[in-house]
């Protein structure tokens, strides 16, 4: 039986390949997919991106109770949240952040996560590549 893992990107993501390319790659999520689906054909993989806090906690609530894992940037989230860090706290689904760039070797407000602590793990640092590991990591869980 197939897995199914949800990607889950917070704000500025949708701008992956555009906004400052130096930093966060030149590749745009749509086109990361497809190679993470050509690495992981067994998974069923969904994706969702929102800007918006709220958006993002609902499809938690969706999601949180039926997924075999849930690979979450809350990109500027992360650091401000208090509510995704609750509703993270609050699903069944085992979450692992992810961060594309190292935040620990940022500015010191991008240093500290509100959601880390009630993650599975945290994978930062690695590029577009991180979503990757996250998906092995919650593959063998």
């Amino acid at each position: 039986m197939s897995k199914t893992f949800h990607i889950v990107n917070g704000p500025n993501l949708n701008l992956l390949g555009q906004r400052e390319p130096e930093r966060y790659g030149h590749a745009s999520m749509e086109d990361f997919l497809e190679t993470l689906r050509a690495g992981f054909p067994d998974a069923e993989l969904a994706y969702f991106q929102s800007n918006v806090e709220g958006a993002l906690i609902d499809h938690l609530h969706a999601v949180g109770f039926s997924s075999d894992g849930i690979v979450l940037n809350a990109g500027g989230y992360t650091h401000t949240s208090v509510a995704l860090r609750d509703a993270v706290a609050a699903i069944e689904a085992p979450v692992m952040e992810v961060h594309i760039t190292n935040i620990h070797a940022r500015e010191a407000f991008r240093q500290v996560s509100l959601l880390s602590p009630v993650c599975a793990g945290v994978i930062c640092g690695l590029g577009l590549e991180g979503y990757a590991a996250a998906l092995r990591a919650l593959s063998t869980r």
